[in-house]
Order: structure tokens, then C-alpha cells, then sequence
């Protein structure tokens, strides 16, 4: 299947050059990029991303004696977007994601989680650690709290996601895909010519872009929010878990900034490595992906030489 069936804008097929792969999840169609040998590692993207956020984390990654596994979350990039709410919860996301990984026999995963990502990622780490390997966490949250005052503000996130604004803002405009991103990375002149076309065209009308403002309401605000105690439950077990971990942080980041949430990972995981600061707000993998991979491969290679040494 070629990129040009697949929808891809021409300025992204240069970026994206991996052949396209599709399971069945939970009755949903989910494309993903399986690539390379080894352990395998599995690259988790939030809202409104997809795999192309890890486009230049995929390559060296791949080179570096790994099997990288990069998914599109069912309702974003090449998978089905279902249009009805009920499709989109917290606990649907991390039951696809296991889909996934069971269907693909994945062991001694890696799990590099960012943004929407993480809630996934570690959730599904937490409930099946027989799979797990290690973590990486990037610009993300996992505790029952507000995420941040980004996120508890009337304006603009609360606006955003409200009962008609959110469709209008999000679904009939794509201000998410359009301007979110484009506003939450630092080389923002690079981006808009190499990148935003393809943020834009997987989403290319109101009904695809369902899960841009569905979703972030699963952000637990208050105590009577739906996800309090999936978020409480995932802290209890990240707090306990003895698996090695990683932190890696967009120095500039004003939405999960790093000295609050970079730190707190640390608190909850003093084990981990990190936190890693490197050049990027948000969406941190457009500005530093090599970088990222650079830091990814060498944690795994010291975690290779560890097991070495202990035979």
C-alpha cells in the first residue's frame, strides 16, 4: 500500500519512509510501523499527533539493533477514527494498545510514552509487567491531580473543550492539529514546512477530529472526574514498580513544564535515569528526535551491559 492511497501529503512521504501495517483491535482497524530486530521497543504518541512525531527517533533506533514498533492510537494518523464518544475512553486506548501487543507477541518491551502516551503506555506496563522491559517518559502526567494550571485555566483549555465550543474550535476547525502543535514546539518555521502538513491531512474534516476534544476530557479536573481513580490506581503502581526507567524532558515545555512534572516522575520514580533535558516545548521529539534516540539507545545499551555483568 502506497503512501499516496494512504492519504500522505507529498511534503511528509519523504519523512515517512516505512511500510505501512494494520492489525484488527478490538474491532477497530489500527495501523502501526514494525521495523527492525531485536527488543522490541514501542513509541507511544498523545492527542493530536501519530507516528510521525517519531520519525526521526524510528531510524536510529532501528540501526541501533532494535525492533521499533510506533502504533497510531485508534481515532489519530492511519488507523480507523470511530465517530461515536463511547469509542474514545482512557481504559478503551490502553485494551487496544494490549490488543496490540498480544497479537504482535511483543516481550521485553520497551515502552516510550509521551503526552496522551503515558496514561496509555504506563497503564498497560503496569497491568501486564511480565511484558515490560523498561520506560521512558517524555512530557506526560500519571496522578489523579490536575496535570497542571495549563489544564485547570477557563481559557483557553477548559473553553476548548467545552460542550460546543470544543466541537466548532477543534472538530470544525482543527485548531489542535493546526495551531497546538505548531505552538508547542521551539523551531516553529521548520515545522510549519515540514511537518504541520502532515499533523493536518490524517485529519482531514469534523468527524475524524472526534478524538482531538473527546479525549482530553478524561483529564482528571475535579473528584467526581471518570479517570480519578485509573489515574490514582497508576500512581500506586508506578510507586512501587522496580522497573528500570528513564525520564526525558523538553527544557522549554510550558504545558508539562520540567521542573514540576519532570521532578515529579523522578519523586515517584527515584530510580529512573534523568531527568534528560533537552531542546523542546511539548511536543519535544520535533525539535531533539536523534537526540531522544541517542538517549533512549544508550539507556538500553546500558541496561544490555548490566545483564552482562550479572551472568
Amino acid at each position: 500500500m502506497t503512501h499516496e492511497v494512504l492519504g500522505l501529503p507529498a511534503a511528509a512521504r519523504d519523512q515517512w519512509p516505512f511500510a505501512p501495517k494494520f492489525a484488527r483491535v478490538n474491532g477497530w482497524r489500527m495501523h502501526y510501523v514494525d521495523e527492525g530486530e531485536g527488543d522490541p521497543v514501542i513509541l507511544l504518541h498523545g492527542n493530536p499527533t501519530w507516528g510521525f512525531l517519531y520519525r526521526d527517533v524510528i531510524g536510529p533506533l532501528v540501526r541501533s539493533g532494535r525492533r521499533v514498533v510506533v502504533p497510531d492510537m485508534i481515532g489519530f494518523g492511519l488507523s480507523e477514527k470511530p465517530t461515536r464518544e463511547s469509542a474514545h475512553t482512557l481504559d478503551g486506548h490502553i485494551a487496544d494498545l494490549s490488543g496490540l501487543v498480544r497479537q504482535l507477541q511483543l516481550t521485553r518491551v520497551t515502552v516510550v510514552c509521551h503526552d496522551w502516551g503515558g496514561p496509555t503506555g504506563l497503564s498497560f506496563a503496569m497491568s501486564q509487567p511480565e511484558r515490560v522491559r523498561a520506560l521512558v517518559v517524555m512530557s506526560t502526567w500519571a496522578w489523579p491531580d490536575p496535570p497542571g494550571a495549563f489544564h485547570s485555566r477557563i481559557f483557553p483549555w477548559r473553553t476548548m473543550h467545552a460542550p460546543l465550543v470544543g466541537p466548532y474550535l477543534l472538530g470544525r476547525h482543527n485548531v489542535l492539529a493546526s495551531r497546538g502543535v505548531y505552538l508547542s514546539v521551539v523551531n516553529r518555521e521548520k515545522f510549519r514546512r515540514v511537518a504541520q502538513p502532515a499533523y493536518e491531512a490524517v485529519l482531514p474534516d469534523a468527524e475524524t477530529r472526534l478524538l482531538t476534544w473527546v479525549w482530553p476530557r478524561w483529564i482528571p479536573l475535579d473528584e467526581s472526574a471518570r479517570a480519578r481513580e485509573r489515574f490514582a490506581w497508576l500512581e500506586r503502581e508506578l510507586a512501587a514498580t522496580k522497573l528500570p526507567a528513564m525520564i526525558i524532558w523538553g527544557r522549554e515545555d510550558d504545558v508539562f513544564d520540567a521542573a514540576t512534572f519532570a521532578n515529579r516522575f523522578k519523586t515517584l520514580l527515584p530510580h529512573a535515569e534523568g531527568p534528560h533535558l533537552v531542546t523542546g516545548r511539548h511536543f519535544l521529539q520535533e525539535d531533539s528526535g536523534p537526540e531522544i534516540a541517542e538517549l533512549v539507545s544508550a539507556f538500553l545499551d546500558r541496561l544490555d551491559g548490566q545483564k552482562e555483568t550479572d551472568r
